[in-house]
């Protein structure tokens, strides 16, 4: 992995180590669990806080059960009342926001997959005294919103970590599928791969329905033989690639960013070329802790720059040792 050109680029970066409307769940879903059990620690002495963690979350994606499983963690630790609420459409999204301002949460952790449309609620909070955190995409935009600092990925530079990779394996014609027209961060993913290998193409997909996502990548293939690798941006979605390179009777490989256990299984297995993992445990954990922090102490992480999760690839050569984290929901 020395040989990728994201590796220089983020040793400038701050890294830091691991640290009702039509809302998928409210008042925090899944009960998280008690400070005695697992690995949550002791609970800090803290008052109390109220954080509302929103999200651009499909239902079914499975990556923000990571990201709300590292949430939760903090919020045990931390003495946090954690809300989780999430929306795939941008304006329903800004709408949990103002709903968030309106019961004067004392924190919002917030994704910006897209950003304007979340610009005037964020405006809201921000004249509220509300400090905001953002998380997962947006790394680009985070500053200007008013949150005051990022947790994730680098998602362009991710891209080009991937971009390189294919090329230096050979390949001339990936296909990017992206599950989320207009998300700023799957954009960048796929314009970072297209910026090393220039005969990348984008497909669009409707993420929410998998037949469908089969179906489009399924006939991509068969009208287009030339295509030589297909690049899932999230784990559900590679591995229903995968079905379609079968049923294509399809030689074109598959690459994949993000992960969950199946999608490890299938790195060991060979079947997957690789994936670039963001790290989505550490973003929530870390988002509900750096807002517990500014309430303590005024703390701000990050020294003005976003705090990199990312990008990480996982391949054959380590997947083996990542597979028991997936497997317990934390990778």
């Amino acid at each position: 992995m020395s040989k990728f050109s994201w590796r220089k680029a983020a040793v400038a970066a701050l890294i830091v180590p691991a640290l009702g409307l039509a809302a998928c769940s409210s008042g925090g879903g899944r009960a998280p669990e008690t400070a005695n059990g697992g690995d949550a620690g002791a609970v800090a002495a803290t008052p109390k806080i109220n954080v509302a963690l929103i999200t651009h979350a499909a239902p079914g994606d499975t990556f923000w059960d990571t990201v709300r499983k590292g949430a939760e963690e903090a919020s045990v630790k931390d003495n946090v009342d954690l809300q989780y609420l999430s929306d795939p459409d941008g304006g329903r999204q800004a709408q949990l926001i103002e709903q968030a301002v309106d019961q004067k949460v004392d924190g919002i952790a917030v994704t910006l997959a897209k950003p304007d449309a979340l610009a005037s609620a964020l405006k809201k909070a921000r004249d509220a005294g509300i400090p905001v955190v953002s998380l997962n995409a947006g790394e680009d935009r985070y500053k200007e919103l008013g949150a005051f600092t990022h947790f994730g990925s680098n998602e362009k530079l991710a891209g080009e970590a991937v971009g390189e990779k294919l090329a230096a394996d050979g390949f001339k014609h990936p296909v990017c599928v992206i599950q989320e027209q207009g998300h700023v961060g799957l954009e960048n993913r796929c314009a970072g791969v297209k910026e090393k290998v220039p005969g990348s193409e984008i497909l669009y997909v409707q993420g929410t329905d998998m037949t469908q996502v089969q179906s489009t990548v399924t006939a991509k293939l068969q009208a287009s033989k030339d295509v030589d690798v297909v690049i899932g941006l999230g784990a559900p979605f590679t591995l229903t690639i995968l079905k379609s390179v079968a049923g294509a009777n399809s030689d074109a490989k598959v690459a994949s960013f993000d992960m969950n256990p199946e999608l490890a299984q299938q790195i060991v297995d060979g079947n997957v070329l690789f994936t670039v993992d963001q790290q989505p445990w550490l973003q929530g954990y870390g988002a509900v802790d750096a807002l517990w922090q500014n309430t303590r102490g005024g703390f701000e992480i990050g020294g003005g720059q976003p705090v990199l999760t990312g990008p990480a690839i996982i391949s054959k050569d380590n997947a083996a040792a990542v597979l028991e984290f997936a497997e317990q929901g934390i990778r």
